[in-house]
């Protein structure tokens, strides 16, 4: 009886050691952005579904209620928002938001690449990637002296990166993930 629940144990203990990992390699819940496209349907009110774009402000504006603050909240976080003001109207509203664009999450390209601009970060990005999305460098650029610009609560912070390190191996670390609102400038 012991073995069995020794053995028990042992597995119970693996599967929690392995759903932490799982969860650790999670990324983020994804937050809506300026530009981003969201649906919002209230369950049984035909007339309460709209597709709307989150505003330069960070808002939505939904019937009755009017304009909402979604900028930085996930979709779960905007349904609840959108629920309670519902409230004053529907007893009981289930409102539904679903992101159908995600033109608010973008990385900028500048300088010298033949075809600087916007990319849409639609997942995981490095800067080895969103280089080779703009079609790579003009003959006149500077492989090492390429920054990231990247802007947080607290202020701008500038990373830089050495292209020659990268694709020669010796230095991994600048190949950075891009955020959102980051500014890949290549002198």
């Amino acid at each position: 009886m012991n073995k069995i629940l020794f053995v028990a144990l042992t597995l119970i203990m693996t599967c929690m050691n392995a759903q932490q990992a799982i969860a650790a390699d999670k990324p983020d819940i994804y937050q809506l952005r300026q530009g981003d496209t969201v649906m919002v349907s209230v369950w049984r009110e035909d007339t309460l579904q709209r597709q709307v774009i989150v505003l330069p402000d960070g808002s939505i504006t939904f019937p009755l209620i009017g304009r909402v603050e979604v900028a930085g909240l996930s979709t779960p976080e905007v349904e609840e928002r959108i629920a309670l003001k519902l409230k004053e109207y529907f007893p009981e509203p289930i409102v539904s938001v679903v992101i159908v664009g995600i033109d608010g999450h973008r990385a900028y390209v500048t300088g010298k690449v033949l075809h600087p601009g916007p990319l849409t970060i639609s997942g995981p990005i490095t800067v080895l990637q969103a280089i080779s999305l703009v079609g790579g460098f003009d003959r006149f650029a500077d492989e090492s002296g390429i920054k990231v610009i990247r802007t947080k609560p607290e202020g701008q912070e500038i990373l830089s990166v050495n292209y020659r390190d990268i694709i020669s191996g010796k230095n991994m670390s600048t190949n950075v993930l891009l955020k959102a609102g980051d500014t890949l400038v290549v002198p």
